[in-house]
């Protein structure tokens, strides 16, 4: 299992390199530039112009492992995976296409983006429920504790990938930060997926529980190949495109093996992104006053003086951390 998990990592990590020369020069040629915020960090603003949409370098090469790797590849479980990755993905592509059409930083509405996102998560956790096997029993992290929530488990469900998938797309402010958090993420999901094998968590699902640790080798490889082009100074953004991509990749795996909210606690960082944005505006409209000094959190620590690469590097830190206590819930769930 270790060399396949290698070779799933090292595939995508491959297929994210050499696609990456050749689509960060087109992505120049069709003039896909980042629009910036002009109330960002004055730093940022140097940054206009840097091709985005990258997130097509890493998804191909997740896709190109899975596909080559998985035992199954073409199995429900597999698509389904595949499916709400690069579903999120054309969400967000189609809301950066419409950004760099209009050269501004307004692409889909909120209230589209969001319905999309919330078809997305329902028709993952119906299809997991029904057609996977997956039931609708929540464990609770820390706890062998486990609650069959019956019909609540959808929206439950839903509200927890859509809100990953935005969390991660708040962390994508800085060169580096998302991808490099969400492989620390990955690869607590390697761990968490062997666990789920050993213990039998999954017995009698309709996926190959070993599918589910090759998924997340290939997420792990596809952010360590995009981080050649993405850390500081960044070649390419991975755009909404990759970030909400991110997002489903790592719901649709925590939904797969029964840890969705264990993600809440692996995925920590992204936690702590979103707090700070509804932390933020919930003060200034009922104080009118800031907790921070800019929003996402990332921003509040450049504004205080640290440099780029110093926050991306405290986070990683963070993510791992995060990464390794989220192994130890869903270890101390398994009954």
């Amino acid at each position: 299992m270790a060399e396949r998990i290698f070779f799933s990592a090292g595939i995508a990590l491959l297929v994210s390199l050499l696609v990456g020369p050749f689509l960060i020069p087109v992505l120049r040629v069709l003039k896909f530039g980042q629009s910036i915020r002009d109330d960002g960090p004055q730093r940022h603003l140097s940054k206009a112009g840097t091709p985005t949409i990258g997130g097509l370098i890493f998804l191909a090469g997740i896709a190109a492992a899975v596909l080559f790797m998985a035992k199954r590849p073409y199995s429900l479980g597999i698509l389904s995976l595949l499916g709400i990755t690069l579903g999120f993905g054309l969400v967000g592509f189609l809301d950066d296409f419409l950004k760099v059409l209009r050269k501004k930083n307004l692409g889909l509405r909120a209230k589209q983006k969001l319905a999309a996102e919330f078809l997305l998560a329902l028709l993952l956790a119906w299809v997991s429920a029904v057609f996977l096997g997956r039931g609708t029993v929540i464990g609770i992290p820390f706890t062998s504790i486990h609650i069959d929530l019956g019909a609540y488990y959808y929206p439950l469900v839903a509200l927890v990938v859509v809100s990953a998938t935005n969390a991660v797309n708040l962390t994508d402010g800085l060169d580096g930060l998302a991808a490099g958090c969400t492989a620390f993420a990955a690869v607590g999901y390697i761990f968490i997926s062997l666990l789920a094998v050993q213990a039998g968590l999954l017995q009698g699902a309709a996926v190959y529980a070993d599918d589910l640790t090759i998924f997340a080798a290939a997420l792990t490889g596809g952010c360590l190949g995009f981080l050649r082009f993405n850390l500081h100074p960044a070649r390419v953004f991975m755009g909404d495109c990759g970030s909400l991509a991110l997002g489903g990749a790592l719901a649709g795996l925590a939904v797969l093996s029964k840890s969705e909210l264990v993600l809440i606690i692996l995925g920590g960082v992204y936690v702590l992104e979103a707090l700070s944005v509804i932390i933020q505006v919930i003060s200034f409209q009922t104080r009118g006053k800031r907790i921070f000094r800019m929003s996402p959190v990332h921003h509040h620590f450049e504004l205080g003086g640290w440099s780029e690469k110093k926050v991306v590097t405290v986070f990683w830190m963070a993510a791992a951390f995060f990464a390794m206590i989220g192994v130890y819930a869903f270890l101390l769930m398994i009954p």
